[in-house]
């Protein structure tokens, strides 16, 4: 199953990232637009698309927009999370590289919804040539008046902390201080970047913003399934014939996509698992495939949609040593802020290597199932919420696995 290429469309092309392409293809036409409808039109327009995060959490955007306060006397401002740290995922990247002004229009309309004068792009460090694409078209906008007639960006280099994909923390780095998430409410929508009204979004979720306007909000969400409309670029790697970004309508369903987008599996070709949604997602089994890849699809089937990063192992990959992997990935990442996160991630990947290392013992399993599940909702923020998916279904769904390595 495959869809119209909305996000990618212009990928192919050499030169896709200048202002001179996308307006070729009808880019600024949707911000033209826009300037001709009020911004609770605009918000409205949103909502009825049934356009969801595509960062992680899938929360409605336009519902998310509504929350700033109205007629608010200050500053309100628009963030962009572009710091893209969860593994398995390499979406953005792509359209900051190869259709940067898609970015820019979409944060041009949203920043009239929201009554926003400012907008902040926060990317991560690691992406140096995302990060040059993006400004040379930041710099483009400016010289075509698109930008400074009201509204203008700030584009931010992160410091490479995965902590930081979290708004509130995101927020904290972006405001000079150590890149800690903060206790909600309240919420960002009302008192966010330096304690002014923000609305934070995921790249891919601001880029589809003028397709919305441009076709409307019934083309848009009939694009996708009943509760979540549209299309999404899903990070397909692992053991598949063709790694690659696939854009494609949320209604695809897991296996469609492995195996008719992504060619299959390759190693031994036996699929053994998946990880639908970036390492946070709870893993599915081989016999869990068939589920639509929106939000409300995965979240029935126990994982999450989270930031579209399909991981896929055939049987020829250790699920120990894939734990091992995460939770190390985890142990370093957290920000040590909330003690459930700061110690159960570190005894956790150490137990989870002591089983590996063949030096377990049989009650290992069971304590990290526990602690896993203790911690579970206690942190201030969703961190250690998502670690806890891969630590329980990679256990419960492959236990036998876990006890082959500890000694008798």
């Amino acid at each position: 199953m495959s869809a119209e290429a909305i996000l990618t469309r212009n990928f192919a092309r050499s030169d896709s990232h200048t202002l001179g392409v996308y307006r070729e293809t009808g880019g600024y036409q949707a911000w033209a637009k826009a300037q001709a409808m009020e911004p609770t039109a605009i918000l409205e327009e949103v909502k009825r698309s049934n356009l969801r995060g595509l960062g992680g959490a899938g929360f409605p955007t336009g519902t998310k927009w509504s929350f700033i306060p109205k007629n608010h006397p200050g500053p309100v401002y628009l963030v962009i999370n572009a710091d893209e740290g969860e593994p398995g995922t390499f979406k953005d990247r792509y359209l900051l590289e190869r259709d940067p002004h898609a970015l820019i229009e979409g944060m041009l309309i949203a920043a009239r919804a929201i009554r926003s004068a400012t907008g902040f792009v926060y990317i991560r460090g690691e992406y140096v040539e995302p990060w040059r694409r993006f400004a040379a078209a930041v710099r483009e906008a400016y010289e075509a008046r698109y930008l400074g007639n009201g509204f203008d960006i700030v584009v931010h280099r992160g410091a490479g902390a995965y902590i930081c994909g979290e708004e509130t923390g995101l927020i904290s780095s972006l405001e000079g201080k150590k890149g800690w998430p903060k206790l909600k409410p309240p919420f960002p929508a009302i008192k966010g970047a330096f304690g002014a009204p923000t609305i934070v979004n995921n790249v891919e979720t601001i880029c589809q913003v003028p397709h919305v306007i441009n076709r409307g909000a019934e083309w848009f969400a009939g694009l996708g399934t009943k509760t979540q409309g549209g299309t999404r670029m899903y990070s397909v790697s692992g053991r598949v014939a063709r790694p690659a970004v696939y854009e494609t309508s949320v209604s695809i369903t897991l296996r469609q996509l492995i195996y008719d987008l992504a060619g299959g599996v390759t190693g031994n070709g036996k699929l053994k698992a998946v990880v639908p949604g970036g390492s946070s997602a709870a893993i599915l089994t081989a016999d869990e495939i068939d589920v639509t890849m929106d939000v409300d699809g995965l979240r029935n089937a126990g994982t999450m949609a989270g930031s579209a990063g399909v991981i896929v192992m055939d049987e020829t990959v250790s699920i120990p040593e894939a734990l091992m992997v995460v939770a190390r990935f985890y142990a370093h990442e957290s920000c040590g802020q909330c003690t459930p996160c700061r110690e159960s991630t570190g005894w956790i990947y150490k137990m989870t290597r002591r089983i590996v290392e063949r030096r377990g013992r049989k009650e290992d399993l069971d304590t990290i199932l526990d602690v896993a599940k203790r911690g579970a909702g206690t942190t201030i923020c969703a961190f250690y919420d998502g670690a806890v998916g891969p630590y329980i279904s990679y256990i419960e769904k492959f236990r036998g696995e876990f006890e082959a390595l500890v000694p008798k």
